[in-house]
């Protein structure tokens, strides 16, 4: 699966995910650091890769509506140290199939997953 690691999730988690067989990119990788959301959205899009992100603006379905991109999972762990969301991520992309995700905001909390 394609995927995009937005710039407030850490670099780190690009081999973790790429050894779990996934094609990864950084905003970082692209020069979008400190870019618009929209912009950051529009190289996903451009580039068909879901976004993976803890930023709460992509959750908002009115400026990102499901079907109108490759994808968003909008994680919302219980800790936001670097190594808990890592493993939380980690753990999420391992038990999951992201191919039925295409297309879809999801919300990744550590009780539930919301899929829209």
């Amino acid at each position: 699966m394609k995927l995009k690691l937005d710039e407030n999730l850490s670099r780190h988690l690009k081999p973790v995910l790429t050894a779990l067989r996934h094609d990864v990119t950084t905003a970082a990788d692209e020069g979008l650091l400190s870019k618009p959301d929209s912009a950051v959205s529009v190289a996903a899009k451009a580039e068909a890769r879901i976004l993976l992100t803890l930023d709460l603006e992509f959750g908002d379905l009115r400026k990102f509506p499901p079907g109108s991109h490759p994808g968003v999972i909008l994680f919302r762990p219980r800790s936001f140290g670097p190594l808990a969301v890592n493993l939380f991520v980690e753990e999420f992309v391992r038990g999951t199939d992201l191919k039925l995700l295409s297309g879809c905001v999801v919300v990744v909390e550590p009780s539930r997953v919301r899929v829209r």
